[in-house]
């Protein structure tokens, strides 16, 4: 059942305020246990330059880019596995989509000052009739939703700590991403910024 303020646009069922700052300060520390096993890392794309956010990731399957292109790797580039998925985003999982079945990557997103993310669709998944999750912590976002194409025309929203966002059916492949985030709008986030955590089922996509 939805909650009474969730809202849907182009498919993207958004869920306001979903996390209570108790809820979001016990994230936040799930976040760091993970940092602490797999620091986040400012990874280079396929093109040489580095993105502007700032990677980890649970599970287990974590995202990477390199001159071989966008893929799922079971290992963090120095060899070691991704820490195990927190139980309270499993839980959460179930909460927003109703789904049984546990995602095997959360992928840890942070954004600093200028750092955004492009336009783009997610689709190195194996499975896409899999949702994605997406669970903004810390500084408010700007979140651009397009269509099937990246030509489609846009339109965006503020997404703000404890905000839950669930990506399936016809929003699955649509093209979406943030223009910024307004800094200082938040003091969850230590040394600031935003964390975003996107829960996956990446499947054997590796």
């Amino acid at each position: 059942m939805r909650e009474a303020n969730t809202r849907e646009i182009r498919g993207f069922v958004i869920h306001p305020a979903h996390l209570d700052k108790a809820a979001q300060t016990a994230l936040m520390e799930d976040v760091a246990a993970i940092w602490r096993a797999a620091p986040p890392v400012r990874q280079m794309t396929r093109w040489g330059k580095p993105m502007s956010v700032a990677m980890s990731a649970a599970g287990a399957l974590g995202w990477t880019t390199d001159g071989r292109g966008y893929r799922y790797e079971p290992k963090q580039h120095d060899g070691r596995p991704w820490p195990p998925m927190p139980r309270r985003l499993e839980e959460l999982w179930r909460q927003v989509t109703g789904l049984d079945a546990t995602p095997d990557s959360c992928l840890i997103n942070l954004y600093r000052d200028t750092a955004r993310m492009g336009l783009h669709q997610d689709k190195d998944e194996a499975d896409f009739g899999w949702p994605v999750v997406s669970i903004s912590l810390g500084d408010a976002a700007l979140f651009r939703i397009g269509g099937a194409r990246r030509s489609d025309a846009t339109e965006s929203l503020w997404l703000h700590s404890g905000d839950v966002v669930v990506m399936g059916g016809p929003a699955r492949l649509a093209f979406h991403g943030i223009d910024r985030i307004r800094p200082n709008s938040s003091d969850l986030v230590p040394g600031g910024g935003r964390v975003n955590l996107t829960l996956r089922m990446a499947g054997a996509a590796v």
